[in-house]
């Protein structure tokens, strides 16, 4: 587990607020606490890319009409559309994609800074390149209650019916039943099936229990083909929802035959109280326009990157808003309650296809309980927060927070690409 900012103390040596279900988090507002996370962005490379992987994505240009294939070569953005691959999702049927995109011959766009700097959704300059989501025709799913330690703010969230008012009280009294350590739970088995009879028993039966300790994984649909935004876009959240927060994770990125092929970085944007009221209203929770952001590229599976590295990995969060609030936090691949193997084998196999392969977010341990201004209301977002995911191996995700319908709408699906790659030969 990662340290509290400015403090040596880890999440077990502090009260649950600072503890937030198996994340260590450092909160506090005004405008030092700004500037001093301001002062620690990498601003040479607000992707902060590591130098040794190898890194395939999409990018725009005022040039073509269809999006580019890009990987990154000594710090600049390099153009390696093809009629081998020209998209994401063929060079991930490769028999071997990390080899193709090493050696695939193409052009400079840019300098990967410059590239990065321009994407902001707010700063951006049309002519000049931007970076997208790195997937395009995959289908993009979500696993949900994957880490056990945050399953019981899942439990707190329905019993809460959406009401961040009744939520600390109810965290209390679960907590005091069963304890605040559920890392070592492993789904399935008899102690976790005790723990769901307590929670029964207390009355706070749950379906996120049947999928958080259950024998059967949650998969949903996060959102459509070509529906995701990449770095520097904005993030959208439903008008409706007044308590809601990011989900920092990392995603599996699967070929057609449910071979894994790399990872990237994602935020599954949540709305806590609209799936707090039903289960049977996740498709709204989960899936508006702008709600799904994956980047900044997919590193490919090669000798210096593995799913080894991806179960070891640590997955960190800022949130930076407008009117000086301030969060940061880190917290532990290690400690997922169903591997990634599983998770993709839940997602597809003889039972479901994908032929042009999936995303596959992993889940996330943070939801947070952490209060933004008014006591006992808890974490939400407003608009113009900056969110930042970031992890070792796989860079920084960075997106701006804005209401879905003044997020810019989706407008080029599957069709569109067809046609723009077919006028340009590349099909």
């Amino acid at each position: 587990m990662g340290q509290i900012a400015g403090d040596g103390k880890t999440a077990s040596h502090w009260p649950m607020d600072h503890a937030i279900n198996g994340i260590d988090v450092w909160a506090k507002s005004g405008e030092s606490a700004a500037r001093e996370m301001r002062g620690n962005s990498a601003m040479t490379d607000p992707t902060r890319l590591p130098a040794d992987g190898i890194f395939v994505g999409r990018a725009k240009t005022g040039e073509a009409s269809h999006p580019l294939v890009v990987t990154v070569r000594d710090g600049e953005v390099i153009d390696i559309t093809s009629s081998a691959a020209p998209t994401v999702r063929d060079v991930c049927e490769l028999d071997d994609p990390a080899g193709h995109v090493r050696s695939a011959k193409g052009k400079a766009i840019g300098a990967l800074a410059d590239i990065a700097a321009n994407s902001f959704e707010d700063k951006r300059d049309a002519k000049k390149p931007i970076l997208l989501s790195p997937v395009d025709l995959q289908a993009v799913k979500a696993s949900g209650v994957t880490f056990v330690v945050s399953l019981l703010e899942r439990v707190i969230e329905e019993q809460a019916r959406g009401s961040a008012e009744k939520a600390d009280a109810i965290r209390a009294d679960i907590a005091g039943l069963i304890g605040h350590d559920l890392s070592k739970l492993k789904p399935g088995s008899p102690e976790a099936m005790e723990i769901k009879a307590k929670l029964i028993s207390r009355g706070a039966w749950s379906q996120y229990l049947e999928v958080g300790i259950g024998p059967d994984a949650e998969i949903f649909t996060k959102c459509q083909p070509m529906a995701s935004v990449g770095f520097g876009a904005d993030v959208g959240l439903h008008p409706v929802s007044t308590w809601n927060n990011p989900e920092p994770e990392i995603a599996m990125i699967a070929d057609s035959s449910g071979r894994i092929v790399g990872a990237t970085l994602g935020n599954d944007v949540n709305l806590r109280d609209v799936e707090g009221r039903s289960a049977l209203l996740l498709g709204k929770a989960k899936d508006n326009n702008a709600s799904a952001s994956l980047g900044p590229f997919i590193r490919l599976f090669d000798e210096t990157f593995s799913i080894a590295d991806v179960k070891r990995a640590t997955v960190r969060l800022s949130v930076e808003g407008e009117d000086g609030f301030a969060l940061q936090g880190a917290s532990s691949m290690a400690e997922i309650s169903r591997s990634p193997e599983e998770l993709v084998k839940a997602a597809m196999g003889p039972h479901h296809q994908y032929p042009d392969g999936l995303a596959l977010y992993l889940g996330t341990m943070f939801v947070p309980s952490k209060d933004r201004g008014e006591k006992g209301k808890g974490f939400t977002h407003k608009v113009g927060d900056i969110v930042t995911i970031s992890s070792e191996k796989l860079g920084a995700l960075t997106n701006r927070v804005r209401l879905s319908p003044d997020c810019p709408h989706w407008t080029y699906g599957a069709s569109h690409l067809m046609r723009d790659l077919a006028k340009a030969d590349l099909i």
